[in-house]
């Protein structure tokens, strides 16, 4: 349980389980061909940026793809752009729904790129105190519902106003 957590943390950690990185770049390259630099970029675009991918994943993954015979190297380029094979399509087609709960994480954790940015590092801490004391007084009531729905409530309200303050920063710049 404690590993799940830390694959699904959106603020760092490990993302891939076992054998998701094949998968994700073989899924890659059933879009389109490509060289271990360009499947990186790709892959962090992705994310939204909020996963980096490293040369030391990439290459060695896309070295066993090759020798799983599930990518080629395209003929007459200057780098290695691999493509797949017929076995790679279809070991992306057998294993579609495991690719797209991938994607599907891939979406939910780019939502937190913006925690990287250095300004969030403003207001990170206090939202997380906010948290705790959400968290604390939910507790402390022994998960009475009244007090769930009143925590709920200032939190949705918390957000329905700061959401608005972005919308009404965003247009007094233009």
């Amino acid at each position: 349980m404690r590993r799940q957590l830390r694959q699904l943390s959106p603020a760092g950690g490990r993302f891939f389980g076992p054998g998701e990185l094949r998968l994700a770049l073989l899924a890659l390259l059933a879009d389109t061909p490509g060289h271990g630099y360009d499947l990186m970029t790709r892959l962090e675009a992705r994310f939204d940026g909020a996963y980096q991918a490293s040369a030391g994943a990439i290459y060695p993954t896309l070295q066993q793809l090759e020798d799983e015979r599930l990518v080629r190297l395209a003929p007459n380029e200057e780098r290695k752009v691999y493509q797949l094979s017929q076995a790679g399509q279809a070991e992306v087609g057998a294993r579609a729904q495991e690719i797209e709960r991938i994607w599907a994480r891939a979406a939910s954790r780019g939502e937190w790129a913006p925690l990287r940015d250095p300004h969030a590092a403003e207001i990170v801490g206090p939202a997380l105190r906010l948290v705790k004391a959400a968290v604390k007084a939910i507790v402390k009531a022994h998960g009475d519902s009244v007090v769930v729905e009143q925590v709920q409530a200032i939190l949705a309200e918390s957000r329905r106003r700061i959401e608005q303050l972005d919308t009404s920063t965003r247009r007094s710049r233009r």
